[in-house]
């Protein structure tokens, strides 16, 4: 993916949140509180879960899917 902007955002919106926030690309887990996990993962068209666990999960999951709405990305926010 080349949209460094929905990266940058994506990282940014995460790390305000204490919980663990996980997007599972197939068989691949990556912490969307890192940029470079993200730069050689993300890729349009494809779609992702995402894995919110922690004090403030319901939030982050909000501000989550939001964000990842807001760049056209299929996330799919996991309940567990």
């Amino acid at each position: 993916m080349s949209n460094n902007a929905a990266i940058v955002d994506i990282s940014q919106t995460a790390n305000r949140f204490r919980s663990s926030i996980v997007l599972q690309a197939e068989n691949k887990y990556i912490d969307v509180k890192s940029i470079l996990g993200l730069f050689t993962t993300l890729v349009s068209g494809h779609s992702y879960e995402l894995h919110v666990h922690g004090p403030d999960a319901e939030e982050a999951k909000a501000a989550m899917a939001e964000v990842f709405a807001k760049h056209n990305l299929n996330v799919k926010i996991v309940s567990d």
